[in-house]
């Protein structure tokens, strides 16, 4: 099995980190100049690693190797959230083009093919696609696991809920007679947050991320509320439960008042299950390499497999974040977890590209 460098993974994750470094983060968001520069810089470490860069008008950075036959697909996304950590996407594109530097460099895996990508969008035909990630969770860590063999990857719900009541005075208006779209907002959230844990399944959660009230005064009554939620699992049954439980909620509150409540789907994407020959083979490797120190796992954040394995086989491997930490600069894996993920993912790329 093809045995990877890691002090080289370390300095090229080390070196990407540094196009658009802010604080012990990187500040690096899609198509910004740092994120053009470190395309570049990502094309120019595929043409020595021996694949042909080509890097499309939105930005996707593809690495193609010359060699014939069935090949497999290794990427994540190498732009950054904002003032975000130095792993998140970006050490699946590195874990890419090291796993294909080290296949090309042992002789009995340097015919097989491996493709390298960083996505601004989703595209491919191949034998299939894997991904590898920080977990941006704390679970790996909490059980004393190194890697996560990822079964599915979350469906996202996300419903705008808009209040319409009456602005007015906050100091001559009766309490009685007023239409106060904030109170309605707060009314109908610790409804939802009272009723979805009796839905939930084991990992299910919700969220609102963003409230707002308008005109936003301390002496003025909200006219106008809003507010986002989003709820996530992996079991679309579950997802159903939580959209019929609302649009209720909604329904009883519409039908009380005072206050009316609009409930706009804004998007719904569907949970994808991952290709189940691909997760034995990352956890053969895992086993292998990290004996009693690996679980599968759903992922509740989204990743581009999940698109990817609408059109063909797909797996993830996550690796520990260090306190469960991620969309911040803060976010950190240890050395020795980042080499030991690579590794399990070389062996298992090269288990699917033989068809063991």
């Amino acid at each position: 099995m093809p045995k990877i460098n890691g002090e080289r993974l370390l300095a090229d994750l080390r070196r990407i980190a540094e196009f658009g470094r802010y604080q012990t983060g990187v500040h690096r968001p899609h198509l910004s100049p740092q994120d053009v520069e470190s395309r570049h810089w990502l094309a120019g470490r595929m043409k020595e690693a021996g694949l042909e860069p080509v890097i499309d008008g939105i930005g996707t950075v593809l690495g193609k190797s010359p060699k014939p036959g069935p090949r497999v697909l290794i990427g994540s996304h190498s732009d950054t959230q904002p003032r975000g950590g130095w792993l998140d996407g970006v050490m699946g594109v590195v874990y890419g083009l090291e796993v294909a530097r080290a296949m090309a460099e042992d002789p009995e895996t340097a015919h097989l093919a491996v493709d390298v990508a960083s996505w601004a969008d989703e595209e491919g035909r191949y034998r299939g696609y894997l991904e590898a990630h920080i977990e941006q969770g704390g679970v790996l860590e909490a059980t004393d696991k190194r890697i996560g063999i990822v079964t599915a990857i979350v469906g996202i719900y996300v419903y705008r809920l808009s209040f319409s009541g009456i602005q007015n005075h906050a100091g001559t208006t009766p309490m009685p007679i007023r239409k106060d779209a904030g109170v309605a907002m707060m009314r109908l959230y610790n409804e939802v947050m009272e009723t979805f844990p009796k839905l939930a399944g084991p990992r299910s959660v919700w969220t609102v991320g963003k409230m707002s009230v308008e005109p936003g005064a301390p002496a003025i009554i909200p006219g106008k509320a809003e507010m986002i939620l989003q709820f996530r699992d992996a079991d679309v049954a579950v997802l159903d439960r939580f959209e019929k439980a609302l649009l209720e909620i909604v329904a009883a509150h519409n039908s009380k008042g005072p206050c009316a409540v609009e409930c706009q789907n804004l998007s719904k994407t569907m949970p994808t299950v991952m290709d189940e020959r691909f997760l034995d083979a990352i956890e053969e490797s895992a086993a292998a390499h990290a004996p009693d120190k690996h679980m599968r796992m759903p992922s509740g954040a989204g990743h581009d497999a999940q698109i990817l394995g609408l059109k063909l086989p797909a797996a993830m491997m996550f690796v520990p974040s260090i306190g469960g930490i991620s969309h911040h600069f803060t976010e950190n894996t240890a050395d020795a977890d980042i080499v030991l993920g690579c590794q399990v993912f070389a062996d298992a790329a090269a288990k699917i590209l033989k068809g063991n």
